[in-house]
């Protein structure tokens, strides 16, 4: 009679949420107080997330999404990682790290640069390159040419290592331009990227 052809489950149409392609992620971790907020902020053009000289107030994943040439990522911020600290708020920030590493399609471990390499950045740097997950090393505070040199200690990473001024967007392009390289960035739809801030980068 023709009805069970008529009825075929495929002939549905999918839901909408499984038409729209999940924007890649971007996670972006490190010690505490080395820039990771003020990158944050630089990404996606707002000032959500804290910037204070106080270490480990941010302390839940913040979200954004920052447009660059055209394609749309995913920005998590995290707290200011200390692995083996027992304290209360450290652990949690280190827990709430790991749900967004976990979802991460690439990493961004932030160093300060004038610090220079501490073990902490090799502690979390080892952990990372555990996960599997790509990830790129930023080294902050590099605030003119002639401190490029302080970024170089960290190239023994093993990691791609992009000297930036998170605060005045210097070299930030650089660093976007390798991620877009390493994920497959969906273009979303006019709609899904309407009114997302471009990063505004020094002219």
């Amino acid at each position: 009679m023709g009805r069970g052809r008529d009825a075929v489950h495929w002939k549905i149409p999918p839901r909408l949420e499984f038409m729209t392609a999940r924007l890649p992620s971007l996670v972006i971790v490190g010690r505490p107080n080395v820039g990771k907020s003020t990158l944050f902020n630089r990404l996606t053009g707002t000032r959500r997330s804290i910037v204070t000289n106080e270490p480990g107030i941010t302390r839940d994943r913040i979200y954004g999404k920052a447009e660059w040439r055209g394609k749309t990522l995913e920005v998590v911020d995290t707290g200011g990682i200390i692995p083996d600290e027992k304290a209360l708020i450290p652990q949690e920030i280190f827990r709430q790290a790991q749900v967004a590493i976990k979802k991460a399609a690439l990493l961004v471990l932030v160093v300060d640069s004038q610090a220079g390499l501490t073990p902490l950045d090799e502690e979390l740097a080892r952990r990372l390159r555990a996960t599997g997950k790509p990830f790129v090393l930023a080294a902050n505070k590099v605030d003119s040419p002639s401190q490029e040199a302080n970024a170089a200690p960290f190239h023994s990473l093993g990691v791609p290592v992009f000297p930036i001024t998170a605060e005045h967007g210097t070299g930030v392009d650089d660093l976007l331009d390798h991620a877009l390289a390493q994920l497959p960035v969906a273009t979303p739809s006019s709609s899904a990227g309407a009114g997302l801030p471009a990063v505004e980068l020094p002219t």
